[in-house]
């Protein structure tokens, strides 16, 4: 790799889930991997990646406000927007001021070969990449016009599926589309590839090196096959599939080998990993290794008595095949708790008891009109099995207010049935409309300040359980890996009743922030007895 003065710099700003952050990392790789150097900051950047969401109308938002505030601070950047809400309304965002280049997940896989020609004024030149040329540029320039589709045509659906019908408003940011914005999407349901990269924590109490050496989230899964009537996610990130087990190992291989202690693993719709993938495999010998497929396999070829592979598998595999110490499993769907894989995380100390089993709602009805795969008294069933399994588990879920039609006495079935169930912590959503989804076009939209006294009401409730969960280990003995260190001004003084500087934050086993006094370096677990429970964090000394 050559050089004319000095190396080009990139920054990925990311927005939305752990998805999100996933294929952030992966950019992040892609630029390395041809020569750039990270920046800081958006300011010092030369090229800024915003890498965006779409689950909600503030997530847009977000984006847009980011776009103008690096134009802003950092008007020579060149501006590339990704993710979600490139992919979901490119020539919207390709319209607003500053943005050079529009890359949809259908080619994110590729962006930093896609963006580099807009470095061109920057003095980048590789030996590699003759795109970089002035006239490769304006080619990639002329090709990313043409390798528009119009969001009628991304949203035709790969044979078998259901589209999703088109009925953007107008955005009244919106321009006639600048001829220099490269577009580069397409239908996402022919989509096969699979981006993803490690992810670390970010910094607590502004120490990002330290806490960075802690608990790696690895995307597994992405994609959704479900048709959830609220939901643009499937039709902005296509049909699911999953990272083969053989990569899988090989990352978290890795990240032992680098020292981290506990790896979480995550996706879009995590309990389907392993649907989609080519593995002979004998359920009869469930407890022997997996047969590895060839890498590039897509699509099962099954033999006789043989079956893709489960979510239990993957879990089973990444136990038996590596030395990882802790293993945490982010959202799994309610109807994808099986009891083997409830009871796989119940006997295994190397599993985090922490659950988290979208709700959306209690009611029914309500679930009926989001197209829910299962009804209250199935969720119910489930969080019963959990909480009988693993008496001090974390049990988080997702819930919505303000879904369309919602009555009083279905947002009171809702507030009932999570009075009535063992929750430590709710994450709690006010309904969003998202253009094409079919509860876009549902009549009795629910008043904006109905639906906010409602979110309300469920933080509450939900506040209240977590405070006596965790007041229920005051005096008890937990598991905790150690994050970073704190300064003064943290709960811990306050408990101590004075201004001294130490401590170290650190996360239990099952889901809890813990203050620990003394410096205790990071990447540990240790254990810890529980003193106190100061604003909404367990306090606690080292147990040798």
């Amino acid at each position: 790799m050559r050089y004319h003065s000095s190396v080009s710099t990139f920054y990925v700003e990311n927005f939305g889930c752990r998805a999100t952050q996933a294929d952030g990392a992966a950019l992040e790789r892609q630029f390395a991997d041809r020569g750039l150097a990270p920046a800081s900051t958006p300011s010092q950047a030369a090229l800024v990646v915003i890498n965006s969401c779409t689950v909600t109308a503030a997530a847009d938002q977000d984006a847009r406000a980011a776009i103008r505030r690096v134009r802003r601070q950092n008007p020579n950047a060149k501006i590339v927007v990704t993710g979600c809400y490139a992919q979901r309304a490119p020539e919207e965002v390709a319209a607003l001021p500053g943005v050079n280049c529009v890359v949809g997940n259908s080619h994110k896989h590729q962006l930093a070969d896609l963006a580099l020609p807009f470095l061109s004024g920057y003095g980048w030149r590789s030996a590699s990449s003759a795109a970089l040329d002035n006239v490769k540029s304006d080619t990639a320039l002329a090709a990313a016009r043409t390798a528009f589709v119009p969001l009628a045509n991304l949203t035709v659906a790969a044979p078998g599926r259901k589209p999703i019908a088109d009925s953007r408003q107008p955005f009244a940011e919106a321009r006639s589309l600048k001829p220099e914005a490269g577009l580069f999407v397409s239908d996402i349901f022919a989509h096969t590839e699979f981006l993803a990269a490690p992810v670390f924590e970010a910094g607590v109490a502004g120490d990002l090196h330290e806490n960075q050496r802690t608990r790696p989230n690895l995307k597994v899964q992405d994609g959704c096959d479900n048709r959830c009537s609220f939901c643009v996610i499937p039709f902005v990130r296509g049909q699911s599939r999953s990272l083969p087990l053989e990569q899988i190992l090989r990352e978290v291989h890795a990240l032992v080998a680098a020292g981290y202690r506990e790896v979480v693993i995550s996706g879009i719709n995590l309990g389907r990993w392993g649907r989609d993938l080519a593995i002979s495999y004998q359920p009869s010998a469930i407890s022997e290794p997996l047969q590895i497929p060839d890498a590039g396999s897509q699509k099962p070829v099954l033999h006789a008595g043989s079956r893709a592979p489960h979510f239990e598998d993957l879990i089973r595999a990444i136990l038996t095949e590596t030395q990882l110490e802790k293993l945490r499993i982010s959202s799994v769907e309610p109807m994808d708790w099986s009891r083997e894989l409830i009871a796989l995380m119940a006997s295994s100390p190397r599993i985090a008891k922490h659950a988290h089993v979208p709700l959306q709602s209690g009611s029914d009805a309500v679930l009926r009109r989001m197209h829910r795969k299962y009804r209250p008294w199935h969720y119910r069933d489930k969080i019963e099995q959990i909480r009988a399994a693993m008496p001090t588990a974390a049990i988080g879920a997702d819930v919505m207010v303000g879904f369309p039609g919602e009555t009083d006495a279905e947002f009171e079935a809702t507030h009932r049935l999570i009075a009535d169930l063992p929750f430590t912590y709710l994450h709690v959503f006010t309904y969003s409309a998202r253009p094409g989804t079919p509860a876009a076009a549902m009549r009795e939209q629910v008043p904006v300040h109905v639906a906010r006294e409602r979110n309300c009401i469920l933080r509450d409730l939900a506040s209240e359980k977590r405070l006596a969960f965790m007041r229920s280990f005051l005096g008890q003995t937990v598991d905790a890996i150690t994050l970073a260190s704190c300064g003064a001004g943290a709960p811990l003084h306050e408990a101590r009743g004075d201004n001294q500087s130490g401590g170290t934050t650190a996360l239990t086993d099952n889901y809890l922030k813990l203050l620990l006094k003394g410096d205790h370096a990071p990447n540990r677990w240790l254990r810890a007895r529980i003193e106190d429970v100061v604003e909404g964090v367990l306090v606690g000394i080292f147990a040798a």
